[in-house]
């Protein structure tokens, strides 16, 4: 059995009301609709969601790949979550030669990956190697008290402010368009209402088809 850390989404250990379950099952039913040709998830974790897209967006894609650090994670997602258009491999976004290993797809998610590593500027431009030109990249995180700032989760470095997780976005060239979403709950709003807490922000951005 896949240890649980208490950071980890295992389905199979947790209720089906789970607020952060539920969450996460949002979050992957809502970049479904931007999934289409070769796909990456990045940081995949146990693999229920990669397998959701596979099952869910087989007439768009060719194959997905779910790839995450942990090797036990990755026997644990071969074991659990089968489907004829995913494979799993164990991988570092970080490995500047993952790309070599992998190759580039048409999309690249990766949720709830970008706290857990030291330097966000970094893995962004890490990510986008993956991404094909014209591709389309997902990222989702937790907002919080700014870059270099303590946050109270021991897994993450630390919880961008929403400012500086658009301006990461903006900063960086290679990037055509993106736009962002907020989620409180299971709901999506690309507009905040001003008497709500939105926790999660959603960047999809359009990856540039020439280098500029």
């Amino acid at each position: 059995m896949l240890k649980d850390t208490g950071e980890r989404i295992i389905p199979e250990n947790m209720k089906p009301d789970n607020g952060m379950l539920l969450e996460h099952i949002a979050r992957y039913y809502f970049a479904m609709p931007y999934t289409h040709g070769r796909v990456l998830d990045i940081a995949c974790g146990a693999g229920y969601g990669t397998k959701m897209v596979a099952k869910t967006r087989k007439k768009y894609i060719s194959n997905i790949y779910g790839v995450d650090i942990d090797a036990d994670v990755i026997r644990y997602a071969n074991k659990m979550y089968y489907h004829p258009l995913l494979a799993f491999h164990t991988g570092d976004v970080l490995k500047p030669d993952l790309v070599k290993e992998i190759g580039t797809f048409d999309t690249v998610i990766s949720f709830e990956t970008l706290e857990h590593v030291p330097d966000d500027r970094q893995f962004l431009q890490r990510i986008l190697s993956l991404v094909k030109p014209g591709g389309t990249l997902i990222v989702s995180t937790p907002f919080g008290k700014g870059r270099g700032q303590p946050c109270q989760s021991p897994f993450h470095y630390f919880q961008l402010t929403e400012a500086e997780f658009q301006q990461l976005f903006f900063d960086t060239p290679a990037i055509e368009h993106v736009q962002f979403f907020y989620q409180q709950g299971i709901a999506f709003e690309t507009v905040k209402h001003p008497s709500i807490r939105y926790p999660m922000g959603i960047a999809v951005a359009a990856k540039a088809a020439a280098e500029r």
